[in-house]
This record gives structure tokens, C-alpha cells and sequence, in this order.
């Protein structure tokens, strides 16, 4: 029998819309209608859509004039929805196959207001897929949520980190008595208010792992999707206004302790991904960033920062440690503070005598390390490890081992695992891995490698995963390696603008071809 209404968004999306509202009506005889609001699309948008209407459950909206942003549409199809159930879906993305099938029994059984399931992120075209906020959906990694019901988010504050409206299913009648809309017009990121208005209405919600959402990434769209352009300070503008709307909602409904786990997720989660990349921008984003973010930054509630991660706390004092007048921190301050916004985080040298406080909190595993190389390439490639001791808290451990992981970026496959002893080296330790060059090869397509580490230690089974950092003086460069059967492989050691060290391998022609093409890309890019 129909329950479900599935209210699908558009905006100039002729090309992806028509996979949007058929991944709705495959989802079977449940659903009751597919509302697709076209917010004044000036691209055929509109002739794509006529013939999906042959099908009697696609109903068409057109507004008459555009928004400016997502909430707008989604309220306008909120109020238009017949069934007792909805599910939002954007043009570019597809509802899971069952998604329907997964969610409703659940919401009926029960009797639930909202029932959440997970999402993926898939990175199109490679089609790489990673769970959304797998610390809530994804069970094979520990998720304990799924299964429950909760009366609220009270005793949960990490579901703040889930900010999706798409990967749930409502009961209709509790967002319109609970008047719950997303906010007007041209607002940005207007899922995060969105969702802490949800919280804060005290749902009765339903767990699950089952798959119900896929979130299509497309990094070299023509036009990219918001949470794609923060190249543009106005993009982290409209992210802190969200995030304030996310702390004033929770605030205005008494839930205070959720508000400063609100301000902890922001430091934990938003600001590291802008920090990570702020070597790529112009001065003149940074210093305007730097500005934004200290002053919204330094008014976040004691108890918000404490509740954050010990170097997301470090972030806050660096953030708060110059005045308004004073100027922006120089590149060796602006680094340090990248570095600590890397996964893991990490404290690079030189060490001051004094510890930083904190310090002492944290488990071997959470330890801020710095592990640098320096890369040789030929027929074998030789990574030369030193691991730098952190104010004495390494040296109490006695590190005996590394074991160093190369990880194929965008493939499930097995990492390539090397391990070598540790030799005591001044204020460190050193090592070396070595392995064929030619197992870095992948037939005839680019092959990027991802490298991490991780510290052993003597007499125990703690463990300190690091990311792998290029040693002062280590140079991007590429080479060329002959194999034994007459094939090239082209070798590049590149680091990233945090540091990080990654090999890149083109395997023969077509690999080398593709290298070019990547390299034409980015030129015409500029």
C-alpha cells in the first residue's frame, strides 16, 4: 500500500534528474508519489521532466522564480506532501535500492517520527564509496547505534555529526505539528539547521545500517555542489552562519549541553577540513579566514572547547592567541596549525622544553606524532623513516618497530604492509622499508599511494597510527623505472600541501597517457 511521498529538488539538472525519480519510483508500490520541485531551472530541466509524468505518481511543481538555495524547494514540497511518510532526495543523487523496504517497517513497527539510515559518499566517476559518518552507520567499524530507539539525542551528542536530511524517512504529520522547515531562501548548508531542529523537536527515532542513500560526489563538475566549493571564502562564511543557526536552535531549546557538543563537532570535524586546505589559497582568503574564524571561534563557550579533541583545543588557543588588531600568524604558525589538522593530527618540531597541556590526556594512540621520509626510487623504492620523540612521552614507551601501510587511493584492495626495527637517532628513531618498485605498478592506469604508519612498542600492543610526512629537503620530483620485461613505470613522489607524502605510478602507456591528461586538466583549469 502507498505511504511514502519522496520529495525531489532540481536546479538546471537535466542531465542527473531522471535517475533521481526513477531510484524513487523503483522503490516499489509503497510509494505514494514522487514531488519533484523544479526551482525555476533555465536548462531543460523542464522538458527532461514532462515524460517521467507519463508515470501517475510523479507530480511537478515548477516554482516561478529561484530560491537561491535548497531550503526553499524542500519546504514547498514538505507542505504539498499526501502521504503519511517522506523521504528528500536531491537531483543529483539516488535512493538506495529498498531503501523504502528498510526504512518503513521499522517506522511503523516502531511507531517512530524519523527513521535515519546510512549513506554513502560516492566519488564519481571512479566509484569509490565511503559510509557517512560511519562512527553512527557503519557497524563494521564498531557503529553501535543501529537497532536502537531513541526518544531524542540527549544521551547521544555524536549523532550531531550527522547532518544529512536525505538518509531519513519522517512521519509527515510530526514536521508539520513540530512546524519543522529547513530555512528560506539563499542559505547555504541548510541541512545542519535543518537537522538540529529535528533534535531539538525530541523525535522518536530508529536506527539502522541498512544502505538507504547515495550521495554522488562530482569533483570536476562543471558547477560544483556546495559542499565542493570552499575555494570561495563565502562558502566557510555560509558554513559558520550555518553552524551558529545549529548552536542558537539547540540553545533556544534548553538542550545547552547539545549546543556545546555542537561547538566540539565543529572543532573537531568543520574546521580541520578548511585548515587542511589552506595552503592551496591566496593570502588574501587566509588572512580574511583567519579573521572569520577567530572571531567566531572565540566566542564559543568554555565548556564547548573542552568537550573537542586535545588538538582541536590546541587550534582554538593558536586561533584566539592574537587580538583583533594584531596581524595574521606567518607561514611557519599557519603550517603548524595544518599540521595539526591532519589525520591523524600531528605536532612537528622543533619541541619547546615545556610540554603543551594536554598532553598527558592522551593515549598512545591519540599521540600527535611526526613521522617524516625521504623516498628513493628505482628499481626499488627505499623509504627512510625517522620518528620524532615528543617531549620525552615516546621514549617512556620504548619504540621498537614501524610498520609502514602503502594504500591504492579509491580501490578496496589490501594495503602493501613493510615493517622495520626502530634504531635510537638523537632525539628519535629511525628506520627503512624497501620494496619492488614494480608492486607499486597497477596494469596500465595510474596507481596513487597513500602512506601511513604505524609505532610498536616493546612489551605491549598499543599502537600509534601516523601519516606519513615528507622530510624538510624532500622535493616533489619524478622518475622513470625500466621493469625487467622492457615496461616503464613513471614514478612521482609528490607531497601534498599539508605535507603529506604520496607516490603516484603510472604503469606504461596508458598510464602515462593518463598523467597527461590530468596534467592538461589542471592547465586549462587555471
Amino acid at each position: 500500500m502507498a505511504r511514502v511521498s519522496v520529495v525531489v529538488i532540481t536546479y538546471n539538472d537535466a542531465e542527473h534528474v531522471t535517475a533521481a525519480v526513477e531510484s524513487a519510483l523503483a522503490q516499489g508500490d509503497e510509494i505514494g508519489e514522487v514531488l519533484v520541485v523544479d526551482d525555476c531551472s533555465t536548462d531543460s530541466t523542464a522538458q527532461v521532466l514532462e515524460p517521467l509524468t507519463a508515470d501517475p505518481r510523479v507530480r511537478l511543481l515548477l516554482r516561478g522564480s529561484n530560491s537561491g538555495g535548497c531550503g526553499t524547494p524542500r519546504n514547498d514540497g514538505i507542505a504539498a506532501a499526501a502521504f503519511p511518510y517522506l523521504l528528500l532526495l536531491d537531483s543529483d543523487d539516488v535512493l538506495s535500492p529498498g531503501a523504502v523496504r528498510a526504512l518503513l517497517p521499522l517506522a511503523e513497527r516502531h511507531r517512530a517520527d524519523v527513521v535515519a539510515g546510512r549513506a554513502v559518499r560516492r566519488e564519481l566517476p571512479g566509484g569509490r564509496e565511503t559510509v557517512w559518518a560511519p562512527r553512527i552507520y557503519d557497524t563494521a567499524t564498531g557503529a553501535t547505534l543501529p537497532g536502537q530507539v531513541l526518544l531524542g539525542i540527549a544521551d547521544h551528542p555524536e549523532l550531531l555529526w550527522d547532518t544529512l536530511s536525505v538518509n531519513k524517512l519522517y512521519r509527515t504529520a510530526f514536521l508539520r505539528a513540530r512546524r519543522l522547515t529547513f530555512p528560506d531562501g539563499a542559505f547555504h548548508y541548510e541541512d545542519f539547521v535543518f537537522t538540529a531542529r529535528l533534535y531539538a523537536a525530541r523525535p522518536r527515532i530508529v536506527y539502522t545500517d541498512a544502505p538507504v542513500y547515495v550521495w554522488h560526489v562530482r569533483r570536476q563538475a562543471e558547477r560544483l555542489s556546495i559542499s565542493l566549493r570552499r575555494a570561495d571564502i563565502a562558502n566557510w562564511r555560509h558554513r559558520i552562519a550555518a553552524h551558529r543557526g545549529v548552536v542558537d536552535t539547540l540553545r533556544d531549546a534548553g538542550a545547552y549541553s547539545l549546543a556545546e557538543s555542537a561547538q566540539a563537532k565543529f572543532l573537531d570535524y568543520d574546521l580541520p577540513m578548511y585548515i587542511r586546505e589552506l595552503p592551496q589559497r591566496t593570502p588574501s582568503y587566509v588572512n580574511e579566514w583567519w579573521r572569520a574564524t577567530r572571531d567566531y571561534v572565540g566566542g564559543f563557550d568554555r565548556e564547548g572547547v573542552a568537550l573537542a579533541s586535545v588538538p582541536a583545543r590546541w587550534t582554538v588557543r593558536a586561533l584566539t592567541a592574537h587580538g583583533a588588531d594584531e596581524p595574521e600568524p606567518g607561514a611557519a604558525g599557519l603550517g603548524r596549525l595544518v599540521e595539526l589538522a591532519a589525520r591523524p593530527p600531528r605536532l612537528i618540531p622543533p619541541y619547546g622544553t615545556v610540554p603543551p597541556p594536554e598532553l598527558a590526556e592522551l593515549e598512545p594512540r591519540e599521540l600527535p606524532v611526526t613521522v617524516d621520509a625521504r623516498v628513493q626510487t628505482g628499481t626499488h623504492t627505499r623509504l627512510s623513516l625517522h620518528v620524532h620523540d615528543l617531549y620525552g612521552q615516546l621514549a617512556t614507551l620504548h619504540p621498537v618497530a614501524v610498520r609502514v601501510e602503502l594504500t591504492e587511493r579509491g580501490t578496496p584492495k589490501p594495503a602493501l604492509g613493510l615493517e622495520s626495527p626502530l634504531v635510537r637517532d638523537g632525539n628519535g628513531w629511525t628506520g627503512d622499508v624497501r620494496l619492488n618498485t614494480a608492486d607499486l605498478g597497477r596494469g596500465g592506469r595510474l596507481a596513487i599511494w597513500q602512506i601511513r604508519a604505524e609505532i610498536r612498542y616493546a612489551g605491549t600492543d598499543q599502537r600509534t597510527p601516523v601519516e606519513v610526512r615528507a622530510a624538510d629537503g624532500q622535493e616533489a620530483k619524478r622518475g622513470a623505472v625500466v621493469r625487467p620485461t622492457g615496461q616503464v613505470l613513471l614514478v612521482q613522489t609528490h607531497i601534498t600541501p599539508g605535507r603529506a607524502l604520496i607516490l603516484r605510478v603510472a604503469d606504461g602507456v596508458q598510464g602515462a597517457r593518463r598523467v597527461a591528461r590530468g596534467r592538461l586538466r589542471r592547465m586549462l583549469g587555471r
